[in-house]
């Protein structure tokens, strides 16, 4: 008979303990997202027609061959890093001026605070309905600011236009996801102590110095990891973007993610959508790659 009583037992029990509460994370990360990855993977190395009779069969490398030499996804890739390069440039300045505003002290900051945030709880189609009609080149509303600011005789084609496509679907965007990111700023923000605020004053620093050698440096973690969020979900985001323009005109604003959905779902080619899509991944894996070496070469410096 084993002398090992309950307290014996209890340290074993404590070093299982983690890897307990660490297993529905580990099944939910291998069912819903490894295991989908890794089925895309698969597939893009064969044929597969969605609804072809005939079962997939091995091709290798041959749809990124194809891949290779397509103009078109070559023409989506461009069009995916100009979104994501505009997106992500245009949310990190502006997110940091809302912050700012909305951190500064005045009647009704909890009013305004609340009200910014209402454009990201507002559902995907509904945005796009509402942006449709302001966007509309017969009467939107977007046309009336525009021919009174710019002094112009005609209506805008915002949505018909190959290069004013683009910047309303940017303007929607950023319309959409802002007062996320703007809180996220703001929290940094007040996250700042206020005694190097008064530091820097002493030494003699005004507005701009203040906000150059103590708030920039102190958000600086917070930004690297917005834009590394921000770049990741401009590469995946489909609904703003296939509701408002359906990747048109002339495949002005087709992203990578509405050349997968248009592969797999219009033309039934689901190995070469995956194709498509298995590059696109690969590419949002290089940036985070590259995110993470800077700020491991950051933090060695600043050791």
């Amino acid at each position: 008979m084993s002398d090992r009583g309950p307290a014996a037992r209890r340290p074993r029990a404590r070093t299982a303990a983690p890897y307990l509460f660490a297993l529905p994370v580990f099944l939910y990360v291998s069912v819903l997202l490894l295991y989908p990855i890794g089925q895309g993977i698969a597939t893009s190395l064969t044929r597969t027609e969605l609804l072809g009779p005939a079962p997939p069969t091995w091709v290798g490398f041959a749809n990124y061959r194809r891949l290779a030499g397509d103009p078109a996804f070559w023409r989506a890739l461009r069009v995916t890093l100009t979104y994501t390069l505009l997106v992500v440039s245009a949310t990190v300045v502006a997110s940091v001026g809302t912050a700012l505003l909305m951190n500064a002290r005045f009647r009704g900051r909890a009013l305004a605070r609340a009200a910014i945030t209402l454009p990201y709880a507002v559902p995907e189609v509904a945005a796009v309905l509402v942006w449709t009609w302001m966007l509309s080149q017969q009467f939107g509303v977007l046309n009336v600011f525009a021919r009174g600011v710019l002094r112009l005789s005609e209506n805008l084609p915002w949505l018909t236009d190959t290069r004013l496509a683009l910047v309303s679907l940017l303007l929607l965007t950023l319309w959409k996801i802002l007062p996320f990111y703007s809180l996220v700023v703001l929290t940094a923000f007040q996250a700042l102590r206020a005694e190097l605020y008064e530091a820097a004053r002493i030494d003699g620093a005004g507005a701009l110095g203040c906000f150059r050698h103590v708030t920039l440096p102190g958000i600086a973690p917070t930004l690297g990891l917005m834009t590394l969020l921000a770049t990741i979900f401009s590469f995946r985001r489909f609904t703003l973007i296939y509701l408002l323009t359906g990747g048109g005109p002339a495949d002005a604003t087709k992203t990578l993610v509405v050349a997968v959905y248009e592969h797999a779902f219009r033309f039934f080619d689901l190995s070469y959508g995956s194709a498509i899509g298995t590059a696109g991944l690969g590419v949002t894996l290089l940036i985070a790659a590259a995110y993470f070496a800077t700020q491991r070469r950051l933090g060695a410096e600043t050791a």
